[in-house]
């Protein structure tokens, strides 16, 4: 139950040289959001770090499965720092295997969160590193590296993005290099860059590349960023505009954007390198995903029916006490079990993709169907937009009115915003009602909380 520091990684590393299940919390939850994850994950140690105090607390009483609590706080004498002391650091005695599990919880967006079983082994694959057989041979082929990355997880570790990245560049032999603030700060990252030769950055879309190229544009001169090699991003729509600007600030720097999720890392990505052209959610499908239309028949390409990504080989057991979903998202297609998180897509001639978005937010308004992520994408190339969130509304003629909620620093024209519209998208796919908004709806992890864009929405009703 922390945010990004070293004793994460330190936890991570515990847990799983313990053989125990590493379960991760967002740390935005409170009282019952709290509790059901605990209760639902079988916890039985919790490490929180000294801020969520308050929140351990009441959980105590509550929680009676935990038989550990442990504190961790910037004194030292913390019962996690005293754990940590404790130890005589002999061998546990112990055989570990490919098949131990780690946690990791879905966001939670469309209902409860859920946890994902993951075992070792998949992750291992997914990450691009061999099995050597053994620990110390794995230490001397990392060793004999000419070089190993310098990673910032600019994304909060408790998040897939963040996570895989942290997990893959230690385990490469590599250094992670942690933002010291609460929030994600750009100004702190680019001195961190320059301080530590950074070689490579996560970030999540636009909710991260947005406020990094503000802090650029102002101050981007100042620092040294020739060390950066990559820059990453899941879990969210990073767009084209963004992208292309980001390389005149990197501009040895390949962007790789990669389309997965909790569910299923990887099933596509795209790649963008200085002068190179690039659209947004046009993503080259892995070798070992496909298309799987509603009634799981692969799609053809170029006919133009949306379908659902999947990918097999090295994808997770399913979620924990949970078989209804497990069957809903890891289908057995023609003998072979998928995992299939939700992201629509349609397949271009070439077998490109171009992604829609999730269907659990799909709108149907009048019969149609519209995908969030295309109307958001489209907002926000209107000057002034920050930021868009797209949902439907129950309306009387449409069933859904689809409807928007714009981040922006003032009041954008909105006759001059649906000529532009005009222009990008098809008629049923315009927002009926538009609200701006100076504050953000995006979650710590830089994805849409549409909680808090509809609630943005309804407050701007009120003031109508």
């Amino acid at each position: 139950y922390m945010r990004n520091r070293s004793e994460y990684a330190e936890m991570l590393a515990a847990c799983f040289k313990a053989r125990l299940v590493h379960v991760n919390v967002n740390y935005r939850y409170v009282g019952a959001e709290l509790r059901y994850l605990i209760e639902n994950s079988d916890a039985e140690a919790v490490v929180f770090d000294a801020e969520f105090e308050n929140e351990a607390e009441q959980l105590r009483a509550e929680c009676a499965g935990v038989r550990l609590w442990l504190r961790n706080g910037p004194s030292g004498s913390d019962p996690f720092a005293s754990a940590c002391a404790e130890g005589d650091a002999t061998a546990l005695g112990i055989e570990r295997s490919g098949d131990d599990l780690y946690f990791m919880y879905t966001g939670g967006t469309t209902g409860h969160p859920k946890g994902v079983m993951w075992p070792h082994a998949a992750r291992i694959q997914i990450i691009g590193m061999a099995d050597a057989g053994s620990a110390e041979a794995h230490a001397d082929a990392v060793a004999a590296r000419a070089a190993r990355p310098v990673t910032i997880p600019a994304c909060p570790m408790m998040h897939s993005t963040g996570f895989t990245t942290a997990i893959s560049t230690l385990v490469a032999g590599g250094t992670v290099v942690l933002l010291p603030s609460a929030r994600f700060d750009a100004e702190a990252m680019l001195a961190l860059i320059e301080q530590h030769a950074v070689t490579s950055i996560a970030l999540v879309g636009d909710a991260f590349g947005v406020p990094l190229l503000e802090t650029l544009r102002e101050r981007g001169s100042e620092f040294d960023l020739s060390s950066v090699s990559s820059i990453t991003s899941a879990g969210a729509m990073w767009s084209a505009p963004c992208k292309h600007e980001l390389l005149t600030y990197f501009p040895k720097a390949t962007l790789r954007d990669s389309l997965g999720s909790s569910e299923g890392s990887r099933l596509a990505s795209a790649e963008l390198r200085a002068g190179e052209a690039g659209e947004t959610a046009h993503f080259q499908l892995a070798a070992h995903a496909r298309v799987f239309d509603a009634e799981l028949r692969e799609v053809v390409p170029g006919s133009g029916v949306p379908g659902r990504i999947a990918t097999r080989g090295a994808i997770p057991l399913g979620y924990h006490k949970d078989p209804e979903r497990t069957a809903e998202t890891f289908p057995i297609i023609d003998g072979e079990r998928w995992s299939m998180p939700g992201d629509w897509c349609t397949v271009e001639a070439d077998g490109s993709i171009r992604q829609l978005g999730r269907g659990s937010l799909c709108i149907n308004t009048g019969g149609e169907k519209v995908w969030p992520e295309e109307v958001e994408e489209a907002l926000k190339t209107f000057p002034g937009v920050r930021d868009a969130a797209v949902f439907g509304v129950p309306d009387p003629r449409w069933g859904q009115a689809v409807s928007a909620v714009l981040s922006a620093p003032e009041d954008v024209s909105q006759d001059a915003l649906r000529a532009h519209l005009g222009g990008v998208l098809a008629r049923y796919k315009h927002p009926k009602t538009i609200r701006c908004v100076r504050a953000s709806f995006r979650a710590a992890n830089g994805k849409m909380d549409y909680s808090a864009a509809k609630a943005l929405f309804e407050e701007g009703k009120e003031h109508e």
